[in-house]
């Protein structure tokens, strides 16, 4: 009865079908207020079977409404596990079936650059925040874990805001944090992808989960322990701060390239599970 007194709430209030969910690329502005063409339509928290939400953020761009929460909904006294859980279940009872996530992560090759732009599409989760299920009545192939769609859009918008340094292509290797990973476990990882941060494994398969697109776009803030020696801090603050807008601008773009009746294989990818 609660779930389903809550889930009208939503449905009643916060409906989109789209989503974006913030990392610490747009961490340190108010987004996405002042961005051009911006309604904001309406801000709660939402009581979940998980607890409460972090606070949403209803807005319409473009003749599109879009929910957003800040840094990924992670807040002090919740664990990430359950920060998760609750911003997927507000995103499926919302009706979300698109969902942009963003985020800053180290490199794992000095090939890479600090402000270099990289559209994952492939990933190694190696955080424990397992079991976060939320229907668990599908078998989730993560064959291609990110829409083709979305990823495209990004790309497209990254060049349009005038990024030289793209990369459609790389491979995310997710920890639990929150805190920065030893020499030695960056020296593991380093053969196991291109870039490393916290949160993109747990997001991709929930997203998967509750039958929505994922696709996401990270920003490289600095370098894994033991790539290059010690990695610059007041760049790293410097980055926080300062590309914040661009990357706010590169979301919008992206979504006003999206049609939520395109086609794309991400349903061909959620299975009924034969498990009774």
């Amino acid at each position: 009865m609660v779930k389903k007194d809550i889930a009208k709430n939503i449905n009643s209030d916060l409906h989109a079908s789209f989503a974006i969910i913030g990392g610490s690329s747009t961490h340190s502005i108010d987004f996405p207020v002042g961005q051009a063409k911006v309604k904001i339509l309406d801000e709660k928290e939402i009581d979940t079977p998980y607890g409460k939400s972090p606070q949403f953020r209803l807005f319409e761009y473009n003749g599109k409404k879009i929910l957003t929460c800040k840094m990924h909904g992670w807040r002090n006294g919740i664990s990430r596990a359950d920060a998760s859980m609750q911003v997927f279940w507000v995103l499926q009872q919302a009706g979300v079936k698109t969902i942009l996530g963003e985020g800053g992560v180290g490199a794992l090759s000095k090939r890479l650059k600090t402000r270099d732009l990289i559209i994952p599409h492939d990933f190694v989760d190696l955080s424990s925040r397992r079991n976060l299920v939320l229907n668990g009545s599908h078998l989730l192939i993560m064959r291609e874990p990110f829409c083709q769609n979305i990823q495209k859009a990004i790309v497209n918008s990254c060049v349009d805001e005038g990024k030289e340094r793209v990369f459609e292509e790389g491979v995310y290797v997710c920890t639990d944090g929150n805190r920065f990973e030893t020499k030695a476990e960056i020296n593991m990882m380093k053969n196991w992808g291109d870039i490393v941060g916290q949160s993109l494994g747990p997001e991709a398969s929930l997203a998967r989960d509750i039958g929505a697109c994922y696709g996401s776009l990270q920003m490289v803030v600095n370098y894994a322990e033991g790539i290059v020696g010690q990695w610059d801090y007041d760049e790293f603050k410097d980055i926080f701060f300062s590309e914040s807008q661009s990357i706010a601008n590169i979301l919008l773009k992206s979504l006003s390239l999206l049609d939520e009746k395109a086609s794309c294989q991400c349903a061909n990818q959620r299975k009924k599970s034969l498990l009774k």
